[in-house]
């Protein structure tokens, strides 16, 4: 009898804008985020991790892994570039018909998978995006939050995926530290209420803003 996971994908924007102090915040946020969720008993249990970066290429820098077995690699960013965020949620959506184990008869398959967007500007492949919209709505998401960080990020292009978005208005470390511990909530909240109905985030920190 497998256990069943609770399968958690992070999409990460790398593009050119992303240099300097926001990537590095978000390394740093990343490490915080691995380090909290691993002393939550629910979340060791059940959760996985999959990261995925997305520039002019998408790269899935972390596969599908157990928490306890995650290594995070350092991300970076090219030195300008698109941000191909269509093709990165085509990715994603690939990956959950592939990864997430769907309930038999014999066994309970994995739970809803959660999803995790932050991108720092808009999408440039503006079809493909277009096109990703159906298939995370099909993809059957437990939750999907997404974070428009900085002043060039636009809302209501994500609001589009889903109806969680909150916005950051700095991308520095407090900032990137305030939404993957806000992260690390909702993925905790997330692996104790699973098998609930329904399940309710955690309100955001002040640093992150929800957008109405």
């Amino acid at each position: 009898m497998s256990n069943r996971r609770l399968p958690v994908y992070l999409a990460l924007d790398t593009s050119g804008s992303m240099r300097g102090e926001p990537i590095a915040a978000v390394n740093v946020g990343l490490q915080a985020l691995l380090a909290s969720l691993r002393q939550n008993p629910f979340a060791l249990e059940s959760v996985s991790l999959s990261i995925t970066t997305f520039d002019r290429e998408v790269i899935e820098v972390v596969p599908m892994t157990p928490l306890d077995q995650v290594v995070l690699p350092e991300i970076v960013c090219p030195e300008s570039g698109p941000t191909f965020l269509g093709a990165a949620l085509a990715d994603i959506c690939a990956k959950v018909a592939r990864d997430v184990r769907k309930s038999t008869a014999e066994e309970r398959g994995d739970w809803r998978p959660m999803l995790f967007i932050m991108t720092d500007g808009k999408p440039s492949d503006t079809q493909a995006f277009e096109e990703s919209i159906p298939l995370v709505k099909a993809a059957q998401f437990a939750a999907i939050i997404a974070c428009a960080a900085g002043p060039k990020s636009v809302p209501d292009q994500l609001k589009r995926l889903t109806d969680t978005v909150v916005s950051l208005d700095t991308m520095d470390s407090s900032g990137f530290a305030s939404f993957f511990q806000w992260v690390s909530s909702a993925v905790t909240a997330g692996s104790a209420s699973v098998g609930a109905a329904g399940m309710a985030l955690p309100p955001p920190p002040a640093e992150v803003n929800l957008v109405l």
